[in-house]
């Protein structure tokens, strides 16, 4: 009945919430399905953010550009994780994220209109919803206070661990902006790891 991303993402949903054959109909009716080309934003800074993302193949990731024009990733989202800018989702107010796709990446998008509507429709919702933005609080949170303490390695151990299926398949300067170090010390950082010198 459902096809194969339309599964992973009912999946998702039901490690929080379970829902009936009718309203799991409901709910993939309101989704919008859309290619990102590889390099293409899906949100820019100063935008309002007006959707949520569901990554069904590829990678997005979310970033910042500072003034001198550096870049800081703050999220990737690979196959199975959402992705959006908190602030300005929940706000209503422009944010200062940009979301743009590492590879042709194919995703759910659900309008936060929509995403009302459920919680009105399947009250069920309110709790999935709650999980995941707590999630990234605690998880935002906790990348704040990791660059405060950990070390350049621990911040790239920590890395590997949240997230083991990028560690070779996207670019290394991309982890190096994920982490604040340049590509060349993750390089040194990558060796130790593998010699096992840490």
């Amino acid at each position: 009945m459902w096809t194969p991303a339309q599964q992973l993402i009912l999946q998702n949903i039901g490690k929080h919430i379970e829902l009936r054959p009718d309203e799991q109909s409901h709910f993939i009716s309101l989704l919008d399905s859309k290619t990102i080309p590889r390099k293409a934003l899906l949100l820019k800074e100063h935008e309002v953010c007006r959707h949520s993302a569901f990554v069904v193949a590829g990678c997005l990731r979310g970033y910042t550009v500072d003034a001198n024009g550096f870049e800081h990733v703050l999220q990737f989202a690979p196959p199975d994780w959402w992705i959006a800018d908190m602030y300005s989702l929940l706000s209503g107010k422009p944010g200062q994220l940009n979301i743009d796709a590492l590879e042709a990446t194919e995703v759910f998008l659900l309008a936060k209109t929509d995403q009302e509507q459920l919680y009105r429709d399947i009250p069920r919702f309110e709790r999935f919803f709650r999980i995941i933005t707590e999630k990234s609080l605690v998880s935002s949170r906790q990348r704040v206070l990791d660059n405060m303490s950990l070390s350049a390695q621990e911040r790239y151990d920590q890395f590997c661990r949240q997230y083991p299926t990028l560690i070779h398949t996207i670019p290394q300067k991309q982890i190096a902006a994920y982490i604040g170090v340049t590509p060349e010390f993750l390089s040194k950082l990558r060796s130790k790891r593998k010699r096992g010198a840490i």
